[in-house]
């Protein structure tokens, strides 16, 4: 697997930038809020997207004064829709950690994410760009009605894998897009690179939302930070388990038994799960998410062959490699 330190590329060194920005983010002054700010920007993710942001910013005018607080913008954004999930999924962990709901209760975290919506919001003003701004607008009502989609599809096994890929553009891979697109546009980049830009970025979100769905049933439950099929026995169907409904329609599906299921709802989980395992629903999954990395990769083509090129093609690499 490509190695973490080396994922960014020539952006590496600026990353840091992101995080000190990210650092003063976290530095209020009403220290409840501090603290909960700093429980959840302090683990240090991938943070793939704002490293994308910047990576797509350095083919044209590379001025880290307007693209790390894009960078940054974006990372609080994605923070904070991940502090208001865990809330309406009543999630206790996320990647191994306590969630802010499972430390601060629901109402305080619910206000937390709202101020990071907010603070996203001024980050990305500061760059004095109004396509950027309302690109911004754009992609959080996006990534907002991808997780009403889903909430409201819960349990729903009439669904199909169109639903599924219209629910993931919004919820992931609009954030990706915009991540990629918006530093584009912030460097001044030619439209035809700004647009190739953000097909990458959306390919690359949804090849990554496949893969993290597959994870939900292939990776340690001690590496992915949360029990196996967990979003299965939430209600979320992914593609695996839209396969194996695709697959066998019947009442005697174990994914419509557990959705039916009134009462051993373990043992039902435990059948739908071993029956994913066992069928070759996993591998076609694996398969659509390799089409949308081929077309990540290949919409990098009118691009200069520059380093930042060979990162971002890096990275679609380690989305299909990684394992948690």
């Amino acid at each position: 697997m490509v190695a973490q330190t080396s994922l960014f590329g020539p952006v590496q060194d600026d990353m840091v930038l992101v995080e000190a920005a990210l650092d003063r983010v976290r530095a209020v002054e009403y220290p409840p809020l501090a603290k909960m700010l700093d429980h959840v920007l302090g683990a240090s993710g991938k943070r793939m997207r704002p490293a994308i942001t910047l990576l797509a910013g350095s083919f044209h005018t590379y001025d880290v004064a307007v693209l790390v607080p894009l960078a940054t913008s974006i990372e609080v954004l994605h923070t904070a829709t991940l502090v208001h999930d865990d809330v309406i999924d009543q999630a206790g962990t996320r990647r191994g950690r306590a969630t802010a709901n499972a430390l601060f209760n629901n109402a305080p975290s619910v206000f937390l994410g709202d101020f990071m919506f907010a603070h996203s919001a001024e980050l990305v003003a500061r760059t004095g760009n109004i396509r950027v701004i309302r690109l911004f607008a754009q992609t959080l009502m996006r990534m907002a009605t991808g997780e009403l989609q889903q909430d409201i599809s819960a349990y729903d096994p009439s669904k199909r894998i169109s639903d599924y890929l219209a629910r993931i553009a919004g919820k992931t891979a609009s954030l990706f897009a915009a991540a990629s697109e918006g530093g584009a546009i912030v460097s001044g980049a030619p439209e035809e690179w700004i647009g190739a830009l953000r097909e990458y970025g959306f390919s690359l979100g949804m090849a990554f939302q496949v893969m993290d769905d597959i994870l939900d049933f292939t990776a340690d439950e001690s590496v992915l930070g949360k029990p196996a099929g967990n979003d299965l026995k939430e209600g979320t169907l992914t593609l695996p388990s839209l396969l194996l409904l695709e697959d066998d329609s019947s009442a005697r599906n174990p994914v419509r038994r557990l959705f039916a299921a009134r009462r051993n709802r373990d043992q039902r989980l435990d059948e739908a799960l071993t029956a994913i395992r066992e069928s070759d629903v996993l591998p076609r999954a694996r398969r659509r998410a390799e089409e949308f990395a081929a077309t990540a990769r290949a919409s990098l083509a009118p691009l200069p062959d520059t380093v930042a090129r060979a990162a971002l093609t890096g990275l679609v690499d380690y989305v299909l490699e990684r394992d948690h």
